[in-house]
């Protein structure tokens, strides 16, 4: 399970935090609106009602313990500035805010933030890919329960083959590819003498009920 805070609670920050909550991840959602608050409440681990501008409101948060910290403030863009900034100060990691404009987004880099997101021109972009160089996997036709997802490999899977796990036969789930960050290569299909460090990133195929057996392992 990772930790997250999401600041900002309207439309962006809503629907991040809730697909966070949605996938196991530690949740908490922040605004200085109480109706956004209670809106989110159920779809997080926490939801806290505060203005964030303020560098001691910022403090007393934990937000050190976070994964990553999400800014999604609106089309006012002081609020966000000013955040980055704080959180900067406080030595957050990685910091992800959303921008309103390229502009806003160099800013907001100046300040600290590790990643910039663009929402409307990021889908527009990933449209655009879709549409003129389509993945091979869009003309995998899957039913209706199967699914495929990147998993970070669970604790007791460090060290071990995939013939080790077999987990073909223990889960009915299948290892289709694995993104390796040390050293840095994408391997499709690995083989069964491949062994998981805990830098890996595994592509799965499965039921959706099996491959949530596989993020609840320890």
């Amino acid at each position: 399970m990772k930790r997250f805070a999401v600041i900002g609670a309207g439309s962006f920050g809503y629907y991040v935090a809730r697909a966070l909550y949605e996938n196991k991840n530690e949740v908490i959602a922040i605004d200085r609106s109480k109706e956004r608050v209670q809106a989110i409440e159920p779809h997080c681990t926490s939801a806290i009602v505060q203005d964030v501008t303020d560098m001691e409101a910022l403090k007393g948060l934990g937000l050190k313990e976070m994964d990553a910290v999400i800014v999604s403030t609106g089309a006012n863009i002081k609020p966000s500035i000013l955040i980055c900034f704080h959180l900067s100060r406080l030595g957050i990691k990685r910091i992800i805010v959303k921008a309103e404009d390229d502009d806003h987004g160099e800013i907001l880099k100046e300040l600290g933030a590790t990643e910039i997101i663009r929402p409307g021109m990021d889908m527009a972009q990933r449209l655009a890919l879709r549409l003129t160089s389509p993945n091979i996997l869009e003309f995998l036709p899957l039913e209706e329960d199967y699914t495929i997802v990147q998993v970070d490999p669970p604790p007791s899977f460090i060290g071990k083959t995939l013939k080790d796990l077999n987990l073909r036969k223990r889960y009915e789930v299948y290892i289709i590819a694995v993104k390796e960050l040390v050293p840095e290569r994408f391997r499709m299909v690995p083989d069964a003498d491949f062994t998981i460090k805990d830098s890996d990133v595994l592509i799965m195929l499965g039921r959706d009920g099996d491959l949530k057996k596989i993020k609840e392992l320890k």
